[in-house]
């Protein structure tokens, strides 16, 4: 990747994907004392939260100059920076993020451990195209995973608040595409979200059959100790 530019005037495509994330909720913000394995070409904040902050890698070209952008990220968080991080990656094409996600999903840990965004930012000769952030394609099972865990912090959230244990399903569907970049629709082949949560229903309850062990349902929220009621479905909301 390019050095950075510090005064943010120099890359036209810098000052345009800077642009667009603004419109679409991010502001930029100086660096500070943050540290990153590969120096992005600026610093974003989500709109109301202050401690989400972002850096931007913006690649220059397309094809294998995005993928060597995105191989160096990788490698520097496999090395430097074991813990969680954020970033987004700015890319000129869909076909460039699919490769994008492709090279991330072959890397442990980098699309579930991460929050990862890549967003499309067609270049200046295609105006038809929105720019926009590409959500990626994940076998259901990846999928049925990470809602399980989603919907365990909700509950638990929950519980804490007012003890209620009610939970929005329109926040997990929020969290898959927003926090994990998950494309629903096109993974599980369906045309809506309520027919995607009705799949992950299906796949709940196909992936805990477990015959005379109820306790092996990987997908029941522990209510109380003891009782007929102590386990509840998270499907079953």
């Amino acid at each position: 990747m390019p050095e950075p530019d510090p005064a943010g005037g120099s890359n036209p495509r810098w000052r345009a994907a800077e642009t667009v994330l603004k419109r679409l909720g991010y502001s930029r913000v100086p660096p500070g004392h943050r540290a990153t394995p590969v120096e992005p070409a600026f610093w974003v904040q989500e709109a109301g939260v202050p401690r989400r902050t972002f850096p931007v890698f913006v690649p220059p070209g397309a094809g294998p100059t995005v993928q060597q952008g995105i191989d160096r990220w990788v490698e520097g968080i496999s090395t430097a920076r074991p813990e969680p991080t954020r970033a987004i990656f700015v890319v000129p094409t869909d076909d460039a993020a699919e490769l994008a996600w492709a090279r991330l999903a072959h890397s442990p840990g980098t699309t579930i451990d991460h929050e990862v965004s890549i967003l499309v930012m067609p270049s200046a000769d295609r105006p038809a195209d929105p720019p926009h952030f590409h959500l990626r394609v994940a076998a259901p099972r990846e999928i049925l995973r990470i809602a399980t865990g989603i919907v365990a912090g909700l509950f638990r959230r929950a519980q804490s608040v007012d003890g209620s244990g009610q939970i929005d399903f329109e926040e997990l569907l929020a969290n898959l595409k927003g926090r994990f970049g998950l494309d629903l629709h096109r993974s599980l082949g369906v045309q809506s979200d309520e027919d995607a949560l009705f799949i992950l229903y299906q796949l709940a309850l196909r992936d805990s059959y477990a015959p005379g062990d109820p306790g092996a349902n990987l997908h029941l929220l522990v209510l109380k100790p003891t009782g007929p009621a102590a386990r509840l479905p998270w499907f079953a909301g």
